[in-house]
């Protein structure tokens, strides 16, 4: 029967940043634990990624960096697949979305499902940014969540609750770039009207049927994925609109369309095909043999990206015509870390690249531990003591101590030399049953994505050799029934030999050491489950220690470099300052004013000299913003002014009052001002 073949991609990671531990146990530690285990089956499988370079995020962090946008990206690209590499995560290829092979994939794609039809172009009411002259991609504004009332969300989604906003869902929406509520102004866009596919998602979804032909079997997608699909479709699809106003991504391939990209989410998946298209290039393959036919197409994902990959995909792929739909779509929730979310912004993680630079030899107790705690159906938690135990109790314990104990004593009593099995016991036969069972029961997980059992039944090998050598106690009867001992050092040699086979989709590099402790060399599923894999007289070696135990002091440094994390994020924010009586904060007549004029101080970089409306009357103020703001930006202003401020020369021009300014952690400044319309100067500020 001829094997099933798979295209597997793993969600591109942003090139905005490094990648953290949630990251790695979400998408990438599963996919390459499923695609090395198809590799050992026999299947023809290629494992896409590679990074999204493309969005608004990466604006706004090239913003906030003061660099390019490609600068960023390449910044960012290196380091993540730096740290893939140096993780022994076995992409066939780490791809860009920055590439002129995907901008030309994109393209063309864009034109293909334009020609047909697929999209609608209208003109709609959109946020701009009046003071930046410019509209607002969906990262671009923020405000609170219309569904769990999250105060920072973002215009395509609320990181809190996971739900998929557009910039008009939000409450209180506030432009990122200049702080400000944006006001609505026209533009056009193509729009996918999904809406138009809500019948047949429904059905493959569901009934895993298209055209009324079974697809998959829908009782192998997860819950919380069909939920969340069924959720979408059964309160309404809505059109979305597949591009934006910006500078940076993948140009909208017409004349008319200066300044208009792609809707990243509409770039970002065709990465995978553009990816695989350069991985064809660079291997004499055919790219369409992996994207059409008989073939089960697999998206590894967190759980936020759910809506992207298992309705807007799909859409675009069923209107282009003749590629596969998703066979699976396993979305794994969210990993938190001590207590808390992990946090790009507030640098609450654990950065995959810093932990293989601090613990260069420790890859393989993070895949192992990452795996045991997979957040695969609820959210999870990562904590350094966990770690500790994990690695210590189970694979030092367990795992070590056994390899270390069957090689050690055939070292000892048999010159490293295999010896013959002799008469069997039921307890024998037992343990050899088990070895021939314990591959088919991880083979049946793994298709069904159910990778942390799999994992922990390929421990239940070990566990079984643990206890073996424990119950035989070959040590004491070696000078009593020799003979028996040869029978049990052959049976917990086989099981080490196994080891090396079953561990290899987990843990990679144990299973080449243990290999080669064995001098074997078998890289196929089919040779797990042989209790004959070794022949007796073959050779073996010393072995090394798999796995020191970790001592409290790395424990207590990694919770101390968090820790100190916390306190670099709180220490940004300037102490409070000494108590004040309330008497004395009524004594502040502090009020809106308006800057009807603006002018610089001569001889003072910092300075600028204002006529201030209080209504009260106007007065000149001297304010030290010149840094900051141009005396022509800020004419027409309301702002906050302290205006029973004594009197004072500044530059020999009497300054009466002060402009009252908020100051963020990188020293700059911003008018305090009021959110609603119709407050007047001389409005009091209580």
């Amino acid at each position: 029967m001829e094997k099933a073949k798979y295209t597997v991609t793993a969600a591109l990671p942003y090139a905005n940043g490094p990648l953290h531990l949630g990251h790695v146990a979400g998408v990438y530690l599963p996919a390459d634990i499923f695609v090395r285990f198809l590799r050992m089956k026999g299947h023809d499988v290629v494992y896409i990624c590679g990074s999204d370079e493309h969005g608004a995020a990466i604006t706004l962090r090239a913003k906030k960096e003061g660099i390019t946008p490609q600068e960023i990206v390449d910044k960012y690209h290196t380091i993540i697949r730096d740290a893939f590499k140096d993780f022994d995560i076995s992409f066939d290829i780490f791809h860009r979305t920055s590439s002129e092979l995907h901008h030309q994939t994109a393209q063309d794609f864009f034109k293909v499902l334009d020609s047909k039809g697929s999209f609608t172009k209208a003109t709609s009411e959109q946020f701009f940014d009046e003071e930046y002259q410019q509209f607002l991609a969906d990262r671009y504004v923020t405000g609170t969540c219309p569904n769990c009332k999250s105060p920072n969300a973002y215009g395509d989604q609320c990181e809190s609750c996971g739900s998929s906003l557009n910039p008009t869902d939000l409450i209180d929406p506030i432009s990122t770039l200049s702080g400000k509520t944006p006001v609505m102004k026209s533009t056009s866009h193509w729009y996918l009207p999904m809406e138009r596919h809500e019948d047949w998602l429904r059905a493959w979804i569901k009934e895993g049927k298209l055209d009324g032909v079974q697809q998959h079997d829908p009782k192998e997608w997860r819950n919380q994925v069909v939920g969340q699909c069924m959720s979408w479709i059964d309160n309404g699809l809505r059109p979305r609109a597949m591009t934006r106003d910006l500078d940076w991504g993948v140009k909208v391939p017409y004349e008319d369309a200066t300044g208009k990209v792609l809707y990243v989410w509409l770039d970002a998946p065709i990465g995978y095909i553009s990816a695989t298209k350069q991985w064809a290039l660079d291997h004499n393959k055919n790219w369409e043999e992996y994207w059409t036919g008989d073939r089960k197409l697999v998206h590894f994902i967190g759980k936020d990206n759910i809506v992207f990959h298992a309705i807007i995909f799909p859409i675009l792929l069923k209107e282009h015509g003749g590629l596969v739909l998703p066979d699976n779509v396993p979305a794994y929730e969210f990993l938190n870390l001590e207590g808390d979310k992990f946090s790009t912004s507030r640098n609450w993680a654990v950065w995959l690249h810093e932990y293989i630079a601090r613990h260069p030899d420790k890859s393989d107790e993070l895949k192992y531990v990452l795996t045991s705690i997979a957040p695969e159906n609820k959210d999870s938690e990562f904590t350094w003591k966990e770690y500790q135990t994990r690695v210590n109790s189970e694979l030092a314990d367990i795992l070590g101590n056994f390899v270390n104990r069957a090689l050690v004593l055939t070292q000892k009593y048999y010159d490293g030399k295999v010896p013959a099995r002799g008469e069997l016991t039921s307890e024998d036969q037992s343990v050899l049953n088990e070895i021939a069972e314990i591959p088919n029961r991880i083979e049946k997980l793994i298709y069904q994505y159910k990778l942390r059992e799999a994992q922990a039944e390929a421990m239940n090998l070990a566990r079984l050799g643990n206890k073996f050598l424990a119950d035989t106690e070959p040590w004491k009867l070696i000078k009593t029934d020799p003979q028996r001992v040869e029978t049990i050092m052959n049976i917990a040699l086989q099981v080490t030999a196994n080891l090396g086979i079953v561990l290899q989709p987990f843990l990679p590099a144990t299973a080449r050491k243990i290999s080669s402790f064995l001098g074997l060399d078998k890289n196929e599923w089919s040779d797990a489950g042989n209790p004959d894999l070794l022949n007796v007289g073959e050779q073996t070696s010393a072995p090394t220690i798999l796995f020191k135990k970790i001592e409290d002091e790395l424990v207590n440094e990694e919770i101390e470099r968090l820790e100190s994390t916390k306190m670099e994020n709180t220490s940004n924010v300037a102490p409070q300052k000494d108590e004040t009586s309330f008497d004395d904060f009524m004594k502040m007549d502090i009020r809106l004013g308006k800057i009807i004029a603006a002018q610089k101080v001569e001889k003072a970089d910092k300075l600028l000299q204002l006529t201030v409306d209080t209504g009260i009357d106007q007065r000149t103020i001297i304010s030290g913003i010149a840094e900051h703001y141009a005396p022509e930006e800020i004419v027409g202003k309301t702002v906050s002014v302290l205006v029973n401020l004594a009197p004072r020369k500044i530059r020999g021009v009497e300054s009466q009052g002060m402009i009252l300014m908020a100051e963020n952690q990188e020293g700059k400044l911003s008018f305090i001002v009021p959110e609603k319309e119709g407050f007047d100067p001389g409005s009091e500020i209580r």
